[in-house]
């Protein structure tokens, strides 16, 4: 089997679940894949076409829908190590955002600065590539370290009492 029809078969794996998918399949008599390949194809050329200010609309859906989406299936798993990543990418998020708002005059002037915003929101949120840690390491932290302290010591202290209050409480409401 090629490379290009098993990507296309873990494609149509993934999307295996999706009913307007199975509705394409039986239509059209092609594989999902086909669907999903060629609806992301539009969507990457209608953002970089930005006919009518579009292409700011798709940008902003992609930086917002595809991390609700793992923010929501993160909500339902047990371990912390997804919510990091997630809230790693949320920091970042806004912080390009206020970045975008203060210089939205300079930045409408470089071509295709949607497509290019597009593929990098992507690129910070797939948790195959783990691009918002890498700007949160890299940019964000050294700049939070210089005017967010962390009271480990009194959080800490805090923790205790609260646990001894718990241990040593008589199980009566007032």
């Amino acid at each position: 089997m090629s490379q290009v029809q098993q990507f296309l078969s873990n494609i149509d794996k993934q999307f295996s679940k999706v009913g307007i998918l199975d509705e394409f399949e039986s239509k059209a008599k092609l594989p999902r894949s086909y669907a999903v390949l060629g609806g992301t194809s539009l969507y990457g050329f209608l953002v970089f076409l930005n006919i009518g200010g579009i292409g700011q609309l798709l940008s902003n859906i992609a930086g917002f829908v595809v991390p609700g989406y793992y923010s929501l299936k993160a909500l339902e798993t047990a371990g912390t190590k997804d919510d990091t990543e997630l809230l790693t990418y949320w920091v970042v998020f806004a912080f390009l955002n206020v970045i975008e708002f203060w210089s939205k005059a300079i930045l409408y002037w470089i071509p295709l600065y949607w497509f290019v915003k597009t593929i990098f929101l992507l690129w910070l949120v797939l948790p195959a590539t783990k691009g918002s840690a890498v700007v949160y390491k890299s940019v964000i932290q050294p700049l939070a370290q210089k005017y967010v302290t962390n009271n480990n010591v009194s959080d800490d202290l805090l923790n205790k009492v609260n646990e001894a209050a718990k241990a040593t409480s008589t199980g009566f409401e007032k």
